[in-house]
């Protein structure tokens, strides 16, 4: 059974199910997406089909949550807790995933899809075999050193020193920004990397690494 690690979907369902034929994830695999389900394609833009393959997947798969996430959750809790009069003078959503989802969601299944997404945790610790894995969208801590939700989130000037030096004992890997310009980038020693390749620009890549071989796929 093999662990792999991808990010930044950003509503594009037919790269992630191209993404998972490509590296045959099998019934003992597991999947872990380090954020940002959601949000920006403006090519064949699928987010309902993001969700219901994450959701397919069941316990084979494991989401942090990502800054557009949030975003999107928080708008929907908003939207649906307003009078139906005041809903068609809301401010509209800045991305293309409420829309798209409201139109074939049940005001139930958006309300449980925000529910969903706040549930996920901001990071997470993991061990396989001797080495010792932190998974965050946008930076990491050590696990005795936790941060608020905007740092795992966002990041700030201290998590990039962060990635380009790593976390002592543990390898990172996150999201959030493309560094390597269309390849998953990492630091010299091998101890951080950054899985987001721009999925969801149509120039953009879904990336992806097993972290026991450290192989990369792209897609």
């Amino acid at each position: 059974n093999m662990h792999y690690v991808t990010s930044d979907i950003h509503n594009d369902n037919q790269k992630l199910e191209l993404l998972l034929k490509h590296i045959g994830f099998s019934e003992t695999d597991h999947l872990y997406i380090v954020g940002d389900l959601f949000d920006r394609a403006d090519y064949a833009p699928d987010p309902v089909g993001v969700y219901c393959n994450v959701l397919k997947l069941g316990e084979r798969c494991s989401v942090i949550r990502g800054n557009h996430d949030v975003w999107l959750a928080e708008y929907i809790l908003r939207y649906y807790n307003m009078p139906e009069k005041k809903r068609a003078k809301a401010r509209p959503y800045e991305y293309n995933s409420f829309e798209l989802l409201a139109d074939r969601m049940a005001p139930v299944d958006m309300l449980e899809l925000a529910y969903y997404i706040l549930s996920c945790p901001l990071h997470i610790e993991l061990s396989l075999g001797e080495e010792k894995y932190l998974l965050a969208h946008a930076a990491t801590t050590l696990p005795e050193q936790p941060r608020g939700e905007e740092y795992y989130l966002m990041g700030d000037w201290q998590s990039d020193l962060q990635i380009e030096k790593g976390v002592y004992g543990y390898i990172s890997i996150c999201g959030h920004q493309n560094l390597g310009g269309g390849r998953i980038w990492k630091n010299e020693s091998r101890t951080a990397f950054v899985v987001d390749c721009g999925c969801g620009f149509e120039s953009g890549r879904l990336a992806c690494l097993c972290l026991e071989t450290k192989e990369e796929f792209y897609v």
